[in-house]
């Protein structure tokens, strides 16, 4: 049967796209094409209602609770999706079946925020719980500690209500996601797709300081349950938040016709290019919470309220040109300029082209016409080019095989559709290398921020790394000229600069940032090789010696060392008398070669770092989750899900007296 094997099919698809979504915080379509999917599945099922399973992704909330999250909590109040519509039809249709059902029913019509969904549970006015969605009926994950950070969660009501449920979307403004972003790349890191997604993997995070430090927003969308006040109506109950200082969805509008209800959804697409953060579209509720009451849930949504998403907009433009841009990784990315056009209700003229991947797909070229369009986000994107109205001159765009900064070589990244820069002194690359070279992992020089190196470099005072050994020659001139700030601040700068001299050298190969050589990797090579200079002159025989370095590791460590530039450069490091040496500590050996350790729970007398570098010390390497290739777990109070992997997977757990034992550490 036909629809049958459609239904397997979209619904193999749809599952495959929710665990994208709502798991891994990062999808691969965008909504309006999931929309798409999932309207088809459910046209289906509705014309062929034997097909119909309890668990259709029609039929239930997206998503699991994920007990690497934080721990499992079960919902008071299940925290349910909402159902789509597409068209005006289907907003009329359910205001008159609203109005069929209930006496003189109000509407309200407010943004859809697109972000994360979560929970917050007060007693007595105070915050005791906040939870994610997780499966949306049964469990949340208890994000408590991470919530406290966000600057909208209010900590503590004014009014002691004896017990407060609410629901709001946790979400990133641009102006917060281009700042993440931003460091993102920094440090070398993967950037983020979209707001939504940050905001998602924030909000999931297990250090609350990483949380803190990206700026996440909430808007409170619905009050979930509430004992010892009267609540009657939706309106009502924000009226009772804003007095808590606790922030609801803006500019939400009152309506009582499907007419007035329209015009309240065609308004807010009007103005979703101006807003500072995405919607995925407008809500449109039932406001009296008896109303709400008496028509009830289904297993996956509410009765009382659905969601309408927009369609997106699109127009015909053409390309005028394909800038390329070189980011802090080296990462060549290529953007569209094409004449402007207006979409939802902004001035567009550029887009991404991500990668050689994407423009090969798309076929694109400079004086191609092709269709912009915004799918309910901020961000504009190139759909389809128009072939026939291509001219014959128009080739597909390539990107050069030389850096458009330095005029280096570019290469493609192995395993990734990336090209870039491969000069690590490339200027696009700078700030990134020094902020590297002087982070906690690397050099450790204290104080050493991003703006000072920005300013430093902006002024030509560092042009590589070795030129942060120098810089107390020009100690004058960065007084007068404020850079570091006065002469107290000078002169801290550059004593910490001085005592990074002394640091171990593995420290100083970490600062290197060659790829695929971090902290611990550059600690093996160093127990290896014992010096610089030694690394330097190693073939590929001698690395693969090394434990955990492959050919691909190798091979990048040659291609560093072997360029002259990075040569000389660790000649002026040397002649500015940095430490070049292995530092051999008291107790080191080499008993834990080969071996794999986890650390986790609560150790009795250490932490975990110290834990780490009691390993290492002895050959060994520390790795953050456990695997098949784990040799040890160092288990100690609340191992929670590690601990649990371990004996699913056969691993030996230990705890910290038995390592110390196996360290040879004296007690006594």
């Amino acid at each position: 049967m036909e629809a049958e094997k459609r239904v397997k099919q979209l619904r193999e698809i749809l599952e495959y796209h929710i665990d994208r979504y709502y798991n891994q915080d990062d999808p691969e379509i965008s909504d309006y094409e999931y929309d798409k999917l999932m309207l088809e599945l459910r046209e289906l099922e509705k014309d062929n209602p034997d097909l119909v399973t309890k668990d259709s992704p029609t039929q239930r909330v997206g998503g699991t609770a994920k007990r690497e999250a934080g721990v499992l909590v079960r919902h008071n109040v299940p925290m349910l999706s909402l159902q789509d519509v597409f068209s005006k039809e289907e907003v009329d249709a359910f205001v008159e079946e609203m109005q069929k059902q209930l006496l003189e029913p109000e509407f309200v019509v407010e943004y859809k925020i697109d972000g994360l969904s979560m929970s917050l549970r007060y007693e007595d006015g105070e915050l005791k719980l906040a939870e994610t969605r997780g499966d949306g009926v049964n469990f949340g994950e208890d994000v408590t500690a991470n919530a406290r950070v966000i600057r909208d969660v209010k900590k503590k009501l004014k009014e002691k209500v004896p017990y407060l449920e609410i629901r709001g979307e946790v979400y990133m403004t641009e102006e917060a996601f281009a700042a993440v972003n931003v460091r993102q790349e920094l440090l070398g890191k993967k950037v983020f797709a979209n707001p939504r997604n940050c905001a998602a993997g924030t909000l999931r995070q297990l250090d609350s300081s990483v949380t803190r430090e990206r700026n996440l927003s909430m808007f409170v969308f619905n009050i979930q349950q509430v004992r010892g006040m009267e609540l009657l109506t939706h309106t009502q109950g924000y009226e009772f938040l804003k007095r808590q200082g606790v922030p609801v969805i803006d500019d939400y509008k009152v309506c009582r016709t499907a007419k007035e209800v329209w015009e309240a959804i065609v308004k807010i697409g009007e103005s979703r290019g101006d807003l500072p953060y995405d919607i995925d579209g407008a809500v449109v509720k039932v406001n009296r919470f008896a109303d709400r009451e008496m028509l009830g849930t289904t297993s996956k949504v509410p009765r009382w309220a659905v969601a309408y998403k927009y369609p997106p907009e699109e127009k015909e433009t053409r390309i005028l040109d394909i800038e390329l841009s070189v980011g802090r990784t080296g990462r060549i990315t290529p953007t569209a300029v094409f004449e402007p056009v207006r979409l939802c209700g902004t001035t567009v003229s550029r887009a991404t082209l991500h990668n050689q991947d994407y423009i090969n797909e798309l076929g694109v070229g400079i004086g191609d016409t092709v269709i912009v369009y915004k799918s309910g986000e901020i961000i504009p994107k190139i759909k389809a080019v128009v072939k026939e109205k291509r001219s014959e001159n128009t080739e597909v765009f390539q990107i050069p095989k030389v850096c458009p900064v330095c005029g280096a070589k570019t290469e493609r990244e192995k395993d990734t559709a990336d090209i870039k820069c491969t000069s690590p002194n490339c200027p696009a690359q700078l700030e990134r290398h020094i902020i590297n070279f002087v982070g906690r992992d690397a050099m450790d020089i204290k104080g050493f921020g991003t703006v000072y190196i920005e300013e430093l470099v902006r002024l030509h005072y560092l042009k590589d790394i070795s030129d942060i050994f120098y810089l107390k020659e020009h100690r004058e001139e960065l007084i007068a000229q404020g850079i570091i700030g006065k002469e107290k601040n000078t002169d801290k700068l550059l004593d910490a600069i001085e005592k990074a001299k002394e640091n171990d050298a593995y420290q100083l190969l970490c600062g290197f940032g060659i790829p695929n050589v971090g902290k611990a990797a550059a600690k093996g090579i160093m127990r290896k090789f014992r010096s610089v200079e030694a690394l330097m002159e190693a073939d590929m025989d001698k690395l693969l010696e090394v434990n955990d370095i492959g050919e691909i590791s190798a091979n990048c460590i040659l291609q560093f060392f072997g360029d002259e530039t990075n040569r000389k450069m660790i000649k002026r490091l040397s002649a500015a008398g940095v430490n070049m040496v292995q530092i051999e500590e008291e107790g080191m050996d080499d008993r834990f070669a080969g071996l794999t350790f986890v650390v986790t729970g609560t150790l009795p007398s250490m932490g975990r770092k110290e834990a780490s570098e009691l390993i290492e010390r002895h050959g060994g390497k520390v790795s953050g989750s456990v695997s098949k290739k784990t040799s040890y777990l160092v288990a100690g109070e609340n191992a929670g899900s590690k601990l649990t992997k371990a004996n699913d997977l056969g691993v030996p757990v230990i705890s910290q007296e038995q390592l110390e034992s196996m360290c040879g550490v004296d007690k006594m």
